[in-house]
């Protein structure tokens, strides 16, 4: 009914709302009784396919990474479909200590939020700041354990941040050059602010697939998981790792003169070091406790 029912000013709105209701059904039966990981990925396939097809959301040029600009249409879809589907397993799989999934979905969408204002994308702001206050109210009672995000908190923290960044880098496309507010390098920048649940997701992905064993498989090797081993709680494994995201976007703002490729291989380079670091670590205290 969302979809279809005629509405000239919020038609975009109207087909995220229904991607959002989707994955929300989605989350409710997989928090209740556990559904095959191959039904949650179609659940998100559909609600990915409806905010690019129906909400008008994806990448409408690759912005200059690896030196490319424009792109075919039905590569521009494909690769925005796959940009949703990570972020939303992406918030998902880090979703295993108190507070840390919600502190990176209000960590990035107040950042992008206050972008999106001041360059006057007022839905797209809107938005950004309804994640940001649904998860300030939510980390309250987190932090205490009284409540948990589950999976259709996480989900949904993936989807709307995932419409956040498509429609930043858009929107930042559009300004002049010259404008303030225009950031050169912006996919790097996006990349930035979610390093941590796009790095752990590849992180662990890269070790499950080379110890060969399915990528899917749940494990503790997630950097959240290395913190606590290492004897810190669930608040302070939360903030080590959310204050090395603020590092990293401070970073970004110190080196944004430089091109988006050349910024995210250094950016990359840092969190391999500091996971590397964070596993020498962990293997040296199993080591003492041994």
């Amino acid at each position: 009914m969302l979809l279809w029912t005629p509405n000239q000013f919020f038609s975009h709105f109207q087909a995220l709302l229904s991607a959002f209701l989707i994955l929300f059904l989605v989350g409710v039966r997989d928090d209740i009784k556990a559904i095959l990981p191959g039904k949650k990925l179609l659940g998100q396939l559909l609600a990915a396919t409806i905010v690019v097809f129906k909400g008008n959301v994806f990448f409408k040029s690759f912005h200059g990474v690896l030196g490319i600009e424009e792109i075919p249409l039905w590569a521009s879809y494909a690769f925005s479909i796959f940009t949703i589907i990570l972020l939303i397993n992406a918030f998902n799989l880090i979703d295993g200590i108190n507070g840390l999934a919600g502190s990176v979905a209000m960590l990035f969408s107040i950042s992008i939020g206050l972008w999106l204002y001041l360059a006057g994308a007022e839905i797209e702001f809107l938005l950004a700041f309804a994640l940001a206050g649904a998860t300030l109210g939510f980390l309250a009672y987190n932090f205490r354990s009284r409540i948990f995000m589950g999976d259709t908190g996480s989900m949904l923290s993936g989807l709307v941040s995932a419409v956040l960044l498509i429609r930043f880098l858009e929107w930042n496309e559009t300004l002049p050059k010259g404008n303030p507010l225009h950031i050169a390098p912006a996919p790097a920048v996006a990349v930035g602010l979610l390093i941590l649940p796009l790095f752990d997701t590849l992180r662990v992905f890269v070790l499950r697939i080379l110890r060969g064993k399915s990528p899917l498989q749940a494990d503790r090797t997630h950097l959240h998981h290395l913190l606590l081993d290492l004897g810190l709680n669930h608040i302070q494994a939360t903030a080590v790792l959310i204050l090395s995201n603020i590092g990293i976007i401070a970073l970004c703002y110190y080196f944004q003169k430089l091109q988006s490729g050349p910024l995210i291989l250094l950016i990359l380079a840092i969190a391999v070091l500091l996971s590397g670091f964070l596993a020498f670590l962990h293997r040296r205290a199993k080591r003492i406790h041994d």
